[in-house]
């Protein structure tokens, strides 16, 4: 909206239908892949790595994807010779006769190329903006046009973002998946709905609270024209466009950075405990993993030797007398 210049219903439209669907069907590739792959608890942390990592490097390119905020009278460029400051109104000779609010603004295009704040601040006198007085001093020439003033190269910019968030969305979305597998193969069974129900928590308090504090305070601090009601400062009327997304795409990379450390410090974690961790898809340890780490081959050996049969017996009661579904392979 604030990039290219888009409304507020046609930015949410455009969004909806491109990085919702591509979200959805990478939340399914990242299902898939694991299922191919049949990832153990490392193996999906290792893929929630390696996508946050293509992921945050595809938010690199946000930096460069946006268009400028372009010569504003009073704001961005000189009017009559003095640059508007935040909470002032723009003064001028052209609009010394006018009684100009900011209140709430509605921009229009001169055809000098300039953004002005309103009609008003455009000294037009006429309600189909004409006799603009600060665009030009000719009649014919001292006429504007509803909106901003279009920036060069900025619509093919924002076919590029679209394409680039619909990717982004996508790789992004496919570590859904590899994230809740994480949780499910290295918790224990009767832990496991109270660890789903705190990871939940978790991503509540921390994903939906912080945020939008973080990003909130950041987006108003490139605003470079506030509205002002009865002399108080109300909402930000025009932003810096580059400092805006050099911010946003900035705070982005960080959180996503922050959760690249995360992962690495769990596969850490998991590979320095793997027998206390790692787990099969029903919460116990495999039959090779419980050979390796309760009973000494050594010890086995002899048992076998001695009594051929009690290797079906020992298998039979590896887990509660839970019957082993590899018993042929371990055999």
């Amino acid at each position: 909206e604030q990039q290219f210049n888009l409304t507020t219903s046609s930015a949410n439209q455009l969004l909806g239908m491109t990085a919702i669907p591509c979200a959805c069907l990478g939340i399914f590739l990242g299902g898939l892949l694991v299922k191919k792959l049949n990832l153990s608890a490392l193996g999906a942390v290792r893929m929630a790595m390696l996508v946050n990592l293509v992921s945050t490097a595809c938010y690199v390119s946000f930096l460069f994807l946006g268009c400028d905020t372009g010569p504003v009278a009073g704001v961005t460029v000189a009017y009559s010779n003095e640059t508007l400051r935040s909470w002032q109104q723009p003064e001028s000779a052209c609009i010394s006769n006018c009684n100009c609010y900011t209140a709430s603004v509605s921009p229009v295009c001169g055809s000098n190329g300039v953004t002005y704040m309103s009609a008003c601040f455009a000294g037009c006198t006429k309600p189909n903006l004409s006799s603009c007085a600060c665009v030009s001093s000719s009649g014919e020439d001292a006429v504007a046009l509803p909106g901003k003033c279009p920036s060069p190269g900025c619509q093919q910019a924002f076919l590029t973002f679209l394409c680039i968030i619909c990717v982004c969305s996508m790789i992004g979305a496919m570590a859904q998946t590899p994230s809740v597998i994480i949780l499910i193969r290295t918790v224990s069974p009767e832990l496991k709905s109270y660890a789903l129900g705190v990871l939940f928590l978790l991503l509540r308090l921390i994903g939906f609270i912080p945020p939008p504090l973080i990003f909130g305070m950041g987006i108003d601090s490139t605003c470079l024209f506030w509205s002002s009601v009865c002399g108080e400062k109300g909402a930000c009327m025009l932003y810096d466009n580059v400092a805006y997304r050099h911010l946003y795409v900035s705070i982005a990379i960080v959180l996503k950075s922050s959760a690249f450390v995360l992962y690495a410090t769990t596969w850490q974690s998991l590979r320095k405990n793997y027998r206390k961790y790692i787990k099969n898809s029903d919460g116990y340890l495999t039959p090779t993993e419980l050979f390796a780490s309760n009973v000494t081959l050594d010890n086995l050996g002899k048992e076998i030797t001695q009594n051929p049969a009690n290797r079906t017996k020992f298998i039979y009661n590896l887990e509660d007398q839970e019957t082993s579904d590899n018993m042929e392979s371990v055999l």
